[in-house]
């Protein structure tokens, strides 16, 4: 089994996983970790490790997906995921959006977190397009 953590600048991670609430209900073996102004860097590197601690238990892989390359929360990530002593394979992706986030729930009986990722960047490309007219009518009523 899977798990997954989602880490932003700011409440973007928060907010990713309550609409996902809304949407999709609970997303199991999902978490997050957000880094603020208000704790900085330091705080953020110990709030990442704790809970990369505590999903690691039991996990296959984790699979991290963060809202920024190269920002701090990408590179906390990295720094973990490189690290020859850590014990469970992880898989960063940038460009966390909201489709990518719901889709990392069908992923997570899969226990190869590399691949895993692979597949979250081919599917959640496919959902980023540009809107252009309907050839056939479509009814408004959702």
């Amino acid at each position: 089994m899977l798990k997954v953590i989602v880490i932003s600048h700011g409440p973007l991670a928060e907010a990713l996983m309550t609409s996902a609430s809304m949407v999709y209900g609970e997303l199991p073996h999902t978490s997050y970790v957000s880094l603020f102004e208000t704790g900085g860097i330091e705080a953020f590197k110990q709030d990442f490790a704790t809970e990369l601690q505590r999903v690691s238990s039991g996990a296959d892989g984790v699979l991290v997906l963060c809202d920024l390359l190269c920002g701090t929360p990408y590179n906390v990530a990295c720094r973990h995921a490189f690290d020859p002593n850590n014990a469970v394979p992880m898989a960063v992706v940038t460009g966390v959006n909201f489709p990518m986030l719901l889709m990392s729930a069908d992923l997570l009986e899969g226990v190869d977190v590399q691949h895993a990722a692979q597949e979250l960047v081919a599917q959640g490309g496919e959902t980023i397009v540009v809107a252009r007219p309907a050839q056939v009518a479509q009814p408004d009523d959702f």
